[in-house]
């Protein structure tokens, strides 16, 4: 079923200074669907088009598995993000079963923060060398792992096993949260690959909703310990059947890559041979990009601070509404629903408009501006305006999420996905664990409001760094340069056949033919 990995391009690309020859030379990657379509004949009359170096065009062709492919991986991708939140949205349960203290606890949230760093590295270049089909058994292994370490915990003195279970799913997160813009582009036309990402992003926000919502349903505050921890026990083996499941699945349905490419990139990424990819290199080249390395930044100050509030939101609520640990979890809910809404509209919008810095600098604005109206009114005593508040606040602060991945390929192609995603979910967790630890510590001494403004200030930085990216889109204008030099070869044919008809003219009325 697997079949060989396509090889990312790596060593072709130059330097930044260098990103017009870039172009130049890589333009035959991206000629997109202006290819003639293996699964349509029609398009191909005996002579291939020709890229703009002279080369012709190889058959692509979209084939509907793609739409199965993205599904199952967004299905194991909110297992795994559901275990992230599970713990830190009854916090203040699992502290009384456990006799942990609450940071103790957010630890449970920051070790996937904490793995991720070290280990993506690695994660890359495996996916570089080994493909999408190894790295997603990895992960639903570990994941299932897991689960089934949690299983066997469910007792007030085996917190360490809890915290080895939860550690052998932070591992599975490394090997899928970077994944959504490389199955988009092994897969997916260039008119859609915006909209896969989002499908694959869609999974891990749903799979935090479900975190938010599910726990505080199941485990309900009690204080009988058996009680407790039955209740635990069905949650944990919920999960674990689950996690199973998408395991089995993705051993007998998950496939590398279509047999076709999608698209003239991936055409001619497979014709690369392994020999002449470095990644050391092309980390260093997007090391040396600099709109590339200001999105980093950018990127994990925003997303650095969903993951403080998402860590932190039980201990917010709880503050200001005694006892209302459900609610908590349904405005956990809240954030993240309308931030999966923001995503796929925000994915469907640059496959239409292509305005990926104009995009991003507006989300990132009005995530500011949510912040700030849900830090005015989380202590005014209605819960309902906090559902609100907090709503707004998920549809751009979580619905940012496809846009960074997104507007990142523009910026470093032809490099791989799977690395320039790595970067931005590095700088995500290093800005995760920092927000987290420091707004709990503000929180504890000044309150949530104190806590809640410092995210503010970091979010204020953020949008104003957002507004000095260059908005060189490499992607898009070899896209356009592909499809003018195919429409420019059509032109010819058909100046060509004109040609033709003129001359049988001219003979049939007694003409000289030529």
């Amino acid at each position: 079923m697997s079949e060989e990995q396509a090889v990312p391009l790596g060593d072709a690309a130059l330097d930044a200074d260098q990103s017009k020859t870039d172009l130049e030379n890589h333009v035959k990657l991206e000629a997109g669907d202006a290819a003639p379509r293996a699964d349509n004949p029609s398009q191909l009359d005996g002579r291939e088009a020709l890229q703009p170096g002279g080369e012709a065009l190889q058959p692509t062709r979209l084939y509907k598995r793609r739409w199965m492919i993205v599904v199952l991986f967004s299905s194991y991708s909110l297992c795994n993000s559901f275990q992230w939140i599970q713990y830190g949205i009854i916090n203040n349960i699992f502290m009384k079963f456990y006799n942990v203290d609450a940071f103790t606890i957010d630890w449970m949230s920051m070790i996937y923060m904490l793995t991720y760093i070290p280990f993506i590295f690695p994660v890359t270049w495996l996916l570089d060398k080994k493909g999408l089909r190894v790295i997603a058994l990895v992960a639903t292994a570990l994941n299932c792992a897991g689960t089934w370490i949690k299983v066997a915990s469910v007792k007030p003195n085996l917190f360490a096993v809890t915290f080895l279970g939860q550690l052998s799913c932070s591992f599975a997160q490394v090997f899928i949260l970077g994944m959504p813009s490389r199955i988009a582009s092994v897969w997916f036309g260039s008119e859609e690959v915006s909209t896969a990402c989002s499908i694959g992003v869609f999974g891990n926000q749903l799979g935090i909703a479900i975190g938010f919502l599910v726990p505080p349903i199941l485990v309900p505050n009690v204080d009988d310990m058996d009680e407790l921890a039955h209740h635990i026990s069905i949650m944990f083996y919920i999960t674990a059947g689950v996690a199973t499941l998408l395991f089995i699945l993705v051993v007998c349905v998950f496939q590398e890559r279509p047999k076709l490419p999608p698209t003239q990139a991936q055409a001619t990424a497979r014709s690369i041979p392994p020999e002449h990819y470095s990644y050391t290199a092309s980390i260093l080249r997007l090391l040396r990009n600099r709109p590339f390395n200001l999105l980093i930044v950018t990127y994990g100050l925003n997303v650095g601070c969903f993951y403080a509030v998402g860590t932190l939101l039980n201990r917010m609520i709880i503050e200001h509404y005694a006892g209302e640990e459900v609610n908590a979890g349904r405005i956990g809910l809240t954030i993240v629903i309308a931030g999966m809404v923001g995503s796929l509209i925000c994915g469907i919008w640059l496959d239409k408009t292509k305005t990926y810095k104009q995009t991003t600098l507006a989300v990132y604005f009005m995530s500011l501006v949510g912040m700030i109206v849900y830090a005015a009114t989380l202590n005014l005593g209605h819960l309902w305006v906090v559902f609100i508040t907090a709503g707004a606040l998920g549809f751009f602060m979580t619905g940012y999420l496809p846009l960074g991945f997104e507007f990142a390929v523009e910026l470093t192609y032809p490099e791989s996905e799977g690395t320039s995603s790595g970067l931005l979910n590095c700088s995500a967790q290093v800005f995760g664990i920092i927000f987290t630890i420091c707004q709990g510590k503000i929180m504890d001494r000044f309150g949530t409001l104190a806590g809640n403004i410092f995210l503010c200030v970091f979010l204020l930085i953020g949008a104003i760094m957002t507004g000095f990216i260059k908005s060189d889109l490499r992607r898009q204008k070899a896209n356009l340069m592909a499809k003018a030099a195919v429409s420019v070869e059509a032109r010819n044919r058909v100046l060509c056949c004109v040609c033709l008809l003129w001359m049988l003219k001219w003979n049939n009325g007694g003409g000289i033919i030529i």
